[in-house]
């Protein structure tokens, strides 16, 4: 079997401000923006990687979603609960710094974790959970 990942899903809830975070603070290129207000979807990725893509998207956007399961996402994303995702890199302590220097709301800084990682953790502007490790 030949599987690649190609897109993940994370929620925005300000298209602008996200867009703002992955292009210019994470460093990642704007594939694609279809929509209007705040219902845009947006495909960013590492510029090196087309392949491999991050889908923002309104949240509860589907229309079989209930008026209760709007409000439980939205109380979720709220408290940073609801979306994130596990990024890799080379050099941790550089991506840190610029991540810090772009006012990422940083969750944990670069820590040796007992499990035998090196990783840090930050949230996005829709409060997803955003862990960076180190390739080792």
């Amino acid at each position: 079997m030949d599987l690649t990942i190609h897109t993940t899903f994370l929620p925005h809830d300000e298209p602008d401000a996200s867009v703002a975070f992955w292009r210019d603070t994470v460093g990642f290129e704007v594939r694609t923006d279809v929509g209007e207000g705040k219902m845009r979807w947006i495909t960013v990725g590492p510029a090196d990687q087309p392949g491999t893509s991050i889908l923002l998207a309104p949240p509860a956007a589907d229309p079989g979603i209930t008026d209760d399961e709007r409000r439980t996402i939205t109380e979720m994303m709220a408290k940073g609960t609801y979306g994130w995702i596990t990024l890799a890199t080379a050099d941790l302590d550089a991506t840190f710094e610029r991540l810090r220097a772009g006012d990422a709301e940083i969750v944990q800084e670069p820590t040796e974790q007992p499990y035998g990682l090196r990783d840090c953790a930050f949230r996005d502007p829709a409060g997803n959970l955003i862990r960076i490790q180190e390739v080792r």
